[in-house]
């Protein structure tokens, strides 16, 4: 007679979670309590620069007030783990019940979130070569976190998930099906971004448009069809460095190029791998740098970062573009992520060029943050909303780990 009532208990029961977003220098934290469908922020922070002497490390409260700021030697994610755990029991924050990974690629065996065991362990280190650059990361990440906080259920979200279901038109990548039987398909990226964006819609009277395009914008970018709540094509494809130019991944490249500095300039994989990743994007473009805001600064007196930011505006647009016709059409545009959350010179650059889809910015109200910045005669709505990627891994860790 009691069951029911014990499994509803567990149902509504409430945790913490640590939710952990991690790059090759750099790692996002936070700790929410989290039950059913909310999760509440207590703290949160970022270390950046690990393994650089001028390494940073800071924190702030559920209220955005500053705990702490502190710079020095992070030699890596074990310094930084240690450092999170010292700042917890600072602060008398709650200990994390639950732990949740941001997993950018879980290859064709892993698309659906879910609990680390030794098995998904062996399973993410084989996918670890679809995308090495954020992959040895995370990897790096779980070990520590597994010795630091021993004993607590550790879970796996992952970027792929939300376009698990594209279609097959959108999905197949024009290869023969040999390779395409080993999982060389298009997985795109940024879902938990995605997610975060078809949440935070669903919760106004609105709901969430039949037609979204969500344009995540950062030193990683990509572009999402979603209809009526689901991906149905995005710019990335097997890997995070196609699409989109972006800070310094190269984004869609002729594969000819590829071919060409292979064949005669003897390219080897890592001198390719490195090119595409690391030296391309705004930083090849420009020739100085792969942060938007410095490409600003510059822009007056430098040709090159003017280019660098045109060709970027002109990439998304193209890509905007091309889902509008994925779609039918587009009843709203979502920026997100660093540069489409915080630079209005860049949304109005880029909105500008996108009439034949309905588009009419009111640049001076999205410069000045205003809810709504398209004007009357906009058939395409257009929205800045945050992504909120560490508040759907706790979620998701919770729903997991009860």
């Amino acid at each position: 007679m009691n069951e029911p009532e014990e499994r509803s208990d567990i149902a509504d029961r409430t945790l913490h979670v640590l939710a952990l977003n991690s790059g090759s220098s750099s790692l996002k934290f936070g700790v929410y309590r989290v039950s059913t469908t909310e999760a509440t922020r207590l703290v949160s922070g970022e270390a950046e620069g690990m393994g650089e002497p001028t390494s940073s490390f800071e924190a702030i409260d559920a209220g955005g007030r500053t705990l702490l700021h502190e710079t020095g030697t992070l030699s890596g994610h074990r310094d930084a783990i240690g450092r999170i755990g010292q700042l917890l029991r600072d602060t008398q924050t709650p200990a994390p019940q639950a732990i949740g990974h941001r997993i950018v690629h879980g290859g064709p065996t892993l698309r659906a979130h879910c609990r680390i065991d030794a098995t998904v362990q062996r399973e993410l280190e084989a996918a670890a070569p679809f995308a090495p650059l954020h992959m040895s990361a995370a990897l790096s990440l779980i070990s520590e976190a597994t010795g630091r906080f021993r004993g607590l259920p550790q879970v796996a979200c992952f970027d792929t998930m939300f376009h698990r279901d594209m279609p097959d038109v959108a999905r197949t990548l024009p290869l023969p099906a040999v390779l395409r039987a080993q999982g060389i398909e298009r997985y795109g990226f940024h879902g938990l971004s995605c997610e975060s964006i078809v949440r935070q819609l669903a919760r106004e009277a609105t709901g969430v448009p039949r037609r979204l395009v969500i344009a995540h914008l950062g030193n990683g970018a990509s572009i999402t069809a979603v209809r009526d709540g689901v991906s149905i094509d995005t710019s990335m494809g097997l890997t995070p460095s196609g699409g989109v130019v972006m800070g310094t991944r190269s984004g869609d490249l002729d594969p000819g190029v590829l071919v060409y500095l292979a064949r005669e300039k003897r390219f080897g994989p890592a001198r390719l791998e490195d090119l595409v990743d690391h030296r391309s994007g705004l930083l090849g473009i420009s020739g100085s740098s792969s942060d938007m805001r410095a490409l600003h600064a510059s822009a007056a007196t430098n040709a090159d970062a003017r280019l660098a930011i045109r060709m970027f505006c002109q990439s998304v647009r193209k890509q905007v573009g091309a889902m509008s016709v994925v779609l039918d059409g587009v009843d709203l545009i979502v920026f997100t992520g660093g540069i489409g959350e915080h630079d209005a010179a860049v949304r109005a650059e880029i909105c500008g060029g996108l009439s034949s889809i309905g588009v009419d910015m009111d640049a001076a109200e999205d410069r000045h943050g205003c809810r709504s910045t398209n004007t009357a005669r906009s058939r395409c709505r257009i929205r800045v909303l945050p992504s909120l990627e560490d508040e759907q891994i706790a979620l998701h860790a919770w729903a997991l780990a009860r």
